[in-house]
């Protein structure tokens, strides 16, 4: 008897178990779903988001303070500084640039993106944008840059600084060459005679009678 009790049970506790899981299944087709289809759906970033950086290099006036302020140096700036003669335009803030920027790279796989480089920047060019899919095979390709300057830009820039320097260099020189042989006469100042010492008046002491 106790074999055939134990046979039945193992019967309702299958069935059981097979509708407690459909219940299960069955109550889930008609609930909203908790995900979504990626990558075709993808949800909505955050407006504070903190994502792949990225750099406006026509407003940037190379002035490094969003490489100062980076906790990993992940931003790496050279610049090269123009010559009188050459206007390199202004800014979207109206700031004035003096500066090319022949590297501004950013190794975007040591970015541990605080946002610290975002602020201090006075002409709002780097910002943090909503983009969170560039992972790359080659590590290489997670350095990004964003300067614009040819390599022949770039020789020109230096080659015009260069002479400038030298050009400014001669001035100098001649200048001091001519100071040194101008006559005395002009150069050295004439002697100042002092002024003549007035004899204190004489003291007069008062009656004693």
């Amino acid at each position: 008897m106790s074999a055939i009790k134990t046979y039945f049970y193992n019967i309702y506790h299958s069935l059981l178990t097979v509708i407690v899981g459909m219940r299960i299944t069955i109550k889930h087709i008609f609930t909203r779903s908790a995900t979504i289809q990626y990558p075709t759906v993808k949800m909505k970033i955050p407006e504070r988001g903190r994502n792949r950086l990225f750099v406006n290099i026509d407003d940037c006036i190379g002035c490094d303070q969003c490489a100062i302020a980076c906790p990993v140096d992940c931003i790496t700036i050279e610049t090269i500084k123009s010559t009188p003669d050459m206007d390199l335009g202004i800014t979207s803030k109206k700031t004035k640039k003096r500066l090319y920027i022949p590297c501004f790279d950013i190794d975007i796989a040591k970015c541990c993106y605080c946002g610290l480089c975002v602020w201090p920047c006075p002409t709002e060019c780097i910002v943090m944008t909503d983009v969170y899919e560039f992972a790359e095979y080659d590590r290489q390709n997670l350095i990004y840059s964003f300067s614009n300057m040819t390599t022949e830009e770039i020789t020109a820039a230096q080659d015009r600084l260069e002479k400038y320097n030298e050009e400014q260099a001669a001035k100098k020189a001649a200048a001091t060459v001519a100071v040194k042989e101008s006559p005395a006469s002009s150069t050295s100042a004439s002697p100042v005679t002092p002024p003549p010492i007035k004899p204190a008046p004489p003291t007069v002491e008062p009656n004693q009678g």
